[in-house]
């Protein structure tokens, strides 16, 4: 095995996911649910500071005591079945190839993989949600390199709790100062920090202006040849293409050994 990992969150790392996938999923399911609510753009971006969707949607009605759901006498199997739905009609929205991959991430996961890393996905989101996710964005044969997809509700606290990064360390047979993580939200960078684990902050969507204080760098996005990634804070790891690259993870792991 590797002596070195690159650990990735699904959604906005892998693609822009959230307000395209997830939340139209939401509300399309609430719709076939007959429910007298949908989210909006602004109520999702509160609503993705709670880690899983089972768990924002508890958390919505906790706050919304006026809504009365049939079946809400046993939450946990109503919110299990709502979700699952959910999870359906996500998946049908990848699959239908709406949702593109954020720039540079297929690039990234290929040089990391040629050079010898394990290379991993660790979400909050239900495993076969990020396999489509997965498969859509780096190709089925890309995916089939992949050391391992972790997510859902496989550890018992979700972001920004840093059990699924310590999850995924274990399963790799590595310790945390040989990883790199890519985030894109403040929960996923806490789950990272508290887990030991040095990260990348590509901002999606609706995190632009979430705080990243223990980020090695921020940028806008990962970068391609011919179209640089900005800089938003931290330090310039960018390579000579003007991209966060394989140099990149080199320079950040070895800052920390």
């Amino acid at each position: 095995m590797s002596g070195h990992a690159l650990i990735l969150d699904c959604d906005g790392v892998l693609a822009d996911t959230e307000k395209d996938g997830h939340l139209v999923a939401f509300n399309q399911t609430f719709d076939e649910f007959g429910y007298p609510f949908r989210w909006s753009e602004d109520e999702y971006a509160e609503l993705l500071k709670v880690g899983g969707g089972k768990e924002r949607m508890r958390h919505y009605l906790s706050q919304h005591p006026e809504i009365e759901l049939p079946g809400s006498d046993d939450l946990d199997t109503l919110l299990a079945r709502v979700h699952k739905q959910k999870s359906g009609d996500y998946q049908d929205i990848v699959n239908s190839g709406r949702i593109p991959g954020r720039p540079g991430i297929k690039r990234l996961v290929e040089e990391a993989l040629d050079a010898g890393w394990q290379v991993a996905i660790a979400s909050t989101s239900a495993v076969p949600s990020v396999e489509a996710v997965a498969v859509a964005v780096l190709g089925r044969a890309t995916r089939d390199r992949l050391a391992g997809i972790f997510g859902g509700d496989v550890v018992p606290a979700k972001k920004p709790a840093p059990d699924i990064y310590l999850y995924a360390l274990d399963q790799l047979g590595l310790s945390a100062g040989d990883a790199v993580v890519v985030e894109d939200s403040e929960s996923g960078a806490k789950a990272a920090a508290a887990a030991g684990i040095a990260h990348i902050v590509t901002v999606s969507h609706f995190t632009r202006d979430d705080p990243f204080p223990d980020a090695v760098v921020v940028v806008e996005n990962l970068g391609e040849p011919g179209s640089p990634a900005v800089v938003l804070a931290g330090d310039d790891v960018r390579d000579d293409r003007g991209v966060i690259g394989l140099e990149s993870l080199e320079r950040i792991a070895g800052s920390r050994t």
